[in-house]
C-alpha cells in the first residue's frame, strides 16, 4: 500500500536537486576565492618581536600562523630587507585578509608583469643606455662627489657597490665610526663620511637622539636622497608607494660618494657656519672631484658668505662646487650667487601622477594624486554642498557627519581656505574620499593621507555641475597609482624655485641652470616614517622629493661624467660646457626680463635660456647665520 506523503517529503523531493546545485555552486565560488595568489606584503619593521633574529623568521612565523597554513616553505617566496622590508608569499584571500589586520601591515601589492623602466629624470636629461653621455663617461667611474647635507642611510640599496671600480688612490678620506655607524658602513660605492657638529654644540643646540644620530647616518633622509640622485647605483623595481616605478640611478651611478654631515635635528634643522665651512675644508683635504650642496645661508657680500669662501678655495684646486638656488619662489631671492659657484633651481619633468573619476552619467576626470593605497572605489554617492557656502568649501567644522559620511565629497575651489584644511575637514567628518577644486594644491606627496583627487577648476566645474543637477549623484568608479609620461609643456620652472638676479650683484644673472627638482624619485631612510594613513605609519625605501635641494645634484651628476670625459677640463669649463649645451623646446614663453630668467638648464641634458612665467609661492625662510635646507 502506498504512502501518503506529506508536504516536508514533496518540499524534498523537489528542492533537494536544486539545494544540492546551489551548494555545489557556492562551493565552487568558495573554493575559486581560496586559490593560491602571489602578494607582496610591505610590512613595518618596527613590529618586528625581539625574539625573532631575522627578519625572514619573523616572516615564516607569520605565515606558519595563519588559518589552514599551507607549508610556509612553499608559501614563501622572498623575504625583502632592503627595496621594502616584508616579503612575497602565495596566499588565499582570507589568509590575506588576515594578514591586513595585523597592526605591523603596511601594504598589499599583488604581482604584476611588465617590461624595463627607469625612474625618470635620467632619461628625461637624454642620458641612455645605448650612446650619448652616459656611456661615454663611463657612468661617471673615478669621480668622487663629496655631498654636504644631513648625512646617509648606506644600507640602501642605491649605495651597494656592485659593478662599482675600486676606490681611488688619490682618495684620502675615511669613514669615522659614530652612533649607528661605523667604518664597515663604507664600500667601494660609499667611500667616506664624516660628520661636523662641534659648532652646534658650542651654540648650546643639542643633537637630538630620538630624531637623530650624532655620526654621519642620515635620519631625516634629506641627505639620503641628494646622494643616491648625484650618484646612486641601478636599483630596479624602486617607485613612491606604486608611483614612478621603475630602475633608480643616480645621474652618474658609478662614480663614488663621500658624506660630509653638517646638517642635524636640533630645535630646527639647522647648520652652523663653522660646521660647513669644516666639512667643505675637510672635502678639500680628502680629494673630492665635486662639491654638492643643498643648503644656504642668508645672503651676504660674498667675502662674508662662507660657502662663497670655501667653494673659491676649493676651485682654485680644481673642485666644481654645485648649490642649490633656494625655495622662496621670488624675484632677488637666490641663495648661493657667488660667480663661482654652480647655482642650480628646480624645473619641472614632464611626468605626473594621476588618477582618475567616473560619474554615473558617464563623465571621467583626471586629477592629481598621491594616495599611496591601489584602492579601487565604485558606486559611491557624491556629496556637493549646494546652497551652503561653507559646505561647499569644506570649511573646518561646516560639515555634518551624518551628511557626508561614507560619500565622496566634491570641495569647491576658494581662498577663505587651502586644500590642507578642506582635507583636514574630511577627515573629521569620516568622508569615503574627497575632491578638491583648485589650481595651486601646493600638497607634497605625503600630504594625501586621504583617498582624493585634485582637479584643475575647469574639470571641477563639470563635476559640479553633474552634483549640482541630479537628486542623488554617483560615483561610478575611482581608483589610483598611474603615472603618466610626457605631461605638457615640461620643463617648467618650479613655483617654489628662486628667480634672480643675484641679491648680492644684480648683475649677475642667477641660478645659472635648472635641472629636475620636482617629484624627484630617490632613496631616503628607512627607519623614519613617511606618512601616516588610517593608524598606520607607512615607511619606504624609495620616495619623491621636491626643491632645489633635489636639482642640484642631478647637475653634480652631470658634472661627474663630464670630468670622467675631460678630465684636463677646470670647473670653469665644466660649467661653461652645462651652461651653454642646448636643446630647441616646442614651448613657447613669454619672456619677462632678466629677473624672470635664470642662464641655462641642464640641457639633454637640458639648455633654458629663460625661466617660465609662474606663480610664485616660498617654502623656505633662511635667517641669520645657520642654513635651513633647501
Amino acid at each position: 500500500m502506498a504512502r501518503k506523503m506529506s508536504f516536508f517529503d514533496l518540499v524534498l523531493h523537489h528542492a533537494l536537486p536544486w539545494l544540492l546545485l546551489l551548494v555545489l555552486e557556492s562551493a565552487s565560488a568558495v573554493s575559486e576565492s581560496e586559490q593560491l595568489q602571489t602578494y607582496i606584503i610591505h610590512m613595518d619593521h618596527s613590529h618586528k618581536p625581539t625574539s625573532f633574529l631575522t627578519h625572514e623568521s619573523w616572516h615564516r612565523h607569520t605565515l606558519k600562523s595563519l588559518s589552514y597554513p599551507f607549508d610556509e616553505k612553499e608559501m614563501l617566496l622572498y623575504s625583502y630587507n632592503h627595496v621594502i622590508h616584508g616579503f612575497s608569499a602565495r596566499l588565499t584571500l582570507s589568509q590575506l585578509y588576515e594578514i591586513e589586520k595585523s597592526p605591523a601591515h603596511l601594504a598589499t601589492y599583488q604581482e604584476s608583469f611588465g617590461k624595463l623602466f627607469t625612474t625618470y629624470s635620467p632619461k628625461f636629461l637624454g642620458l641612455t643606455q645605448k650612446d650619448g653621455l652616459w656611456r661615454s663617461a663611463s657612468y661617471g667611474e673615478n669621480v668622487i662627489i663629496g655631498i654636504l647635507d644631513t648625512g646617509i642611510w648606506p644600507e640602501s640599496e642605491s649605495f651597494n657597490d656592485k659593478g662599482i671600480p675600486s676606490v681611488p688612490q688619490r682618495w684620502k678620506g675615511l669613514c669615522e665610526n659614530g652612533t649607528a655607524f661605523s667604518t664597515s658602513s663604507c664600500n667601494r660605492k660609499l667611500i667616506g663620511a664624516r660628520s661636523f657638529s662641534k659648532g652646534l654644540k658650542a651654540a648650546g643646540r643639542s643633537i637630538s637622539t630620538e630624531i637623530d644620530y650624532d655620526s654621519p647616518r642620515d635620519f631625516y633622509g634629506h641627505g639620503t636622497h641628494t646622494s643616491s640622485t648625484a650618484a646612486g647605483n641601478h636599483m630596479p623595481g624602486a617607485s613612491h608607494f606604486g608611483y614612478a616605478r621603475g630602475t633608480a640611478a643616480g645621474v652618474a651611478p658609478r662614480a663614488h660618494v663621500a658624506m660630509y654631515k653638517v646638517l642635524f635635528a636640533t630645535d630646527s634643522e639647522e647648520s652652523a657656519a663653522s660646521d660647513v665651512l669644516a666639512g667643505m675644508d675637510q672635502a678639500i683635504t680628502d680629494g673630492v672631484d665635486i662639491m654638492s650642496l643643498s643648503l644656504g645661508f642668508t645672503q651676504k657680500p660674498y667675502f662674508n658668505d662662507v660657502i662663497a669662501l670655501a667653494s673659491l678655495s676649493a676651485i682654485e684646486k680644481g673642485i666644481l662646487v654645485v648649490c642649490a638656488a633656494g625655495n622662496d619662489g621670488g624675484h632677488n631671492t637666490t641663495y648661493n650667487g657667488a660667480p663661482w659657484i654652480i647655482t642650480v633651481g628646480a624645473g619641472t619633468l614632464d611626468r605626473s601622477f594621476t588618477g582618475t573619476m567616473t560619474l554615473e552619467n558617464g563623465l571621467t576626470v583626471e586629477g592629481t594624486t598621491y594616495f599611496p593605497e591601489s584602492i579601487y572605489i565604485t558606486d559611491a554617492y557624491l556629496y556637493y554642498g549646494n546652497g551652503n557656502r561653507s559646505k561647499a568649501i569644506c570649511y573646518y567644522g561646516a560639515l555634518n557627519k551624518s551628511e557626508v559620511h561614507g560619500k565622496i565629497v566634491l570641495c569647491d575651489n576658494t581662498t577663505e581656505t587651502d586644500v590642507e584644511g578642506q582635507k583636514e575637514e574630511l577627515q573629521r567628518v569620516g568622508a569615503y574620499a574627497g575632491i578638491f577644486m583648485t589650481d595651486m594644491p601646493l600638497l607634497d606627496p605625503s600630504d594625501y593621507t586621504i583617498p582624493c583627487l585634485v582637479l584643475p577648476t575647469a574639470a571641477g566645474a563639470l563635476v559640479k555641475e553633474y552634483a549640482t543637477g541630479v537628486t542623488m549623484p554617483k560615483v561610478k568608479r575611482m581608483k589610483f597609482i598611474s603615472t603618466n609620461l610626457g605631461t605638457k609643456p615640461a620643463p617648467q620652472v618650479a613655483y617654489f624655485s628662486s628667480r634672480g638676479p643675484d641679491p648680492i650683484s644684480p648683475g649677475v644673472l642667477k641660478p645659472d641652470i635648472l635641472a629636475p627638482g620636482v617629484d624627484v624619485l630617490a632613496a631616503i631612510t628607512p627607519n623614519n616614517p613617511y606618512m601616516e594613513i588610517g593608524r598606520y605609519n607607512l615607511v619606504t625605501d624609495y620616495a619623491l622629493l621636491s626643491g632645489t635641494s633635489m636639482a642640484a645634484p642631478h647637475v653634480a651628476g652631470v658634472a661627474a661624467l663630464l670630468k670622467n670625459v675631460h678630465q684636463e677640463w677646470s670647473p670653469a669649463a665644466i660649467r661653461s660646457a652645462m651652461m651653454t649645451t642646448t636643446y630647441i623646446t616646442e614651448h613657447k614663453f613669454n619672456l619677462e626680463g632678466p629677473v624672470d630668467r635664470s642662464s641655462s638648464h641642464t640641457s639633454r641634458f637640458w639648455g633654458w635660456a629663460y625661466q617660465s612665467k609662474q606663480s610664485q609661492g616660498s617654502w623656505t625662510n633662511l635667517r641669520h647665520e645657520r642654513a635651513r635646507l633647501h
